[in-house]
């Protein structure tokens, strides 16, 4: 066991090798490290638990960077869980992944969403990627991000509250992608109830990167019915419309008068079976919102409130896109955590990002990084009660 503590300036370190270990006595609250099973070729694969001093928690696993569980108070202050994933490893790690675990809480990379047609050309070189959606490359290719394991660098409690920090060293050609790309994911559980995820990134040949996190919130409790009647506020003026296989004609759309405009806040599912065609294509939600804030401007993407347990989830990103994903694809086949069968549109995801193929895109805002330069992208996820 290697156990460091350093109780100056209010930090408090954990173990990161060999142990279970757990930090009280911090008023910022505490951080916990336990094994999670193993994968088939016998790598290790251990699980963190985060709690501020407010009763909220959050577990990451370092399979995939996954959030598998996110407990936050209701109304009454009883803490819930209010995303979906599974009791064990197992079920993250399945050959028919898309089927029985699509993406539950990954942080996905090297790019989160489509590239339409597999391929893309940075500085007059083309790149074929695997294709592993209807002949365009999703969330990385067939294994992006969500399907290896990162290396826990640092645990620890500080004036933000409780600290996880991840890291994984992309080498060159990954999935088709150029260049060794070395990125470091933060989670803090702060103080506030929020969930901040800040993405980092640094390549050795110029390449693409998107980033982003892909849990599945149902805020009246993972399996406890759909997500319809949560009501959805979204900070934006357009949408970028798509074609039948979901990836941005290249145009801007503009959301008045059509079933994707939630500047006033609506019930999810109040206009989701409209037969607008680009909203058929989902079907159901499932698109890319222009953010109204200037690029790279930290500010409020989206609210969501449950008026059910008066949970209320604000997201914050500096990203310039937000992908609103209403659970379309799940179909009462999956079954999660203590045993709740996960329902057609029983969750949904929220993922500040790059626009869809924007490296196919040369109008969208660019997603090339250079040799030199720093990706970054900060989500938070905050919660409170109505």
């Amino acid at each position: 066991m290697h156990l460091i503590l350093q109780a100056s300036a209010g930090l408090a370190m954990i173990c990161l090798a060999g142990c279970a270990s757990t930090q009280s006595g911090n008023p910022n609250g505490s951080i916990s490290k336990a094994p999670f099973g193993a994968l088939p070729d016998g790598t290790p694969v251990e699980i963190y638990t985060l709690r501020n001093s407010h009763g909220m928690e959050a577990t990451i696993m370092t399979y995939g960077g996954i959030v598998t569980s996110l407990k936050v108070p209701d109304k009454d202050g009883n803490p819930g869980d209010v995303v979906l994933g599974f009791d064990s490893l197992d079920g993250y790690d399945n050959t028919n992944y898309l089927a029985s675990c699509p993406y539950f809480g990954a942080l996905i990379g090297r790019y989160g969403n489509r590239i339409g047609g597999g391929q893309f050309t940075l500085e007059g070189q083309t790149y074929p990627l695997p294709k592993n959606d209807h002949g365009n490359t999703l969330h990385g290719g067939i294994k992006g991000f969500d399907k290896v394991v990162w290396k826990a660098v640092k645990a620890d409690v500080g004036p933000d509250g409780p600290r996880l920090v991840l890291n994984y060293l992309s080498p060159d050609g990954d999935q088709g992608f150029p260049g060794n790309l070395n990125v470091t994911a933060t989670y803090t559980v702060t103080e506030d109830n929020g969930l901040k995820l800040q993405y980092r990134a640094t390549t050795d040949k110029p390449t693409v990167v998107n980033l982003t996190q892909h849990s599945y919130f149902n805020l009246a409790g993972q399996g406890n019915g759909n997500i319809l009647g949560e009501i959805l506020y979204i900070n934006a003026n357009q949408i970028t419309p798509v074609d039948s296989k979901l990836i941005p004609t290249g145009a801007f759309e503009d959301v008045g008068g059509t079933p994707f405009d939630f500047r006033t806040p609506t019930p999810i599912g109040a206009r989701i079976n409209d037969p607008d065609p680009v909203l058929q294509y989902g079907p159901g939600y499932d698109f890319n919102w222009v953010i109204n804030k200037p690029p790279g401007e930290f500010g409020l993407m989206a609210r969501v409130e449950d008026p059910s347990s008066g949970r209320v989830m604000e997201v914050w990103s500096d990203q310039p896109g937000l992908q609103f994903y209403s659970g379309n694809f799940l179909n009462g086949t999956i079954v999660g955590k203590d045993g709740k069968v996960y329902e057609h549109r029983g969750a949904f995801a929220m993922e500040p990002q790059h626009y869809p193929d924007s490296p196919n895109k040369p109008n969208f805002p660019s997603t090339e990084l250079k040799p030199g330069d720093i990706y970054h992208n900060t989500i938070e996820y905050k919660f409170s009660v109505k």
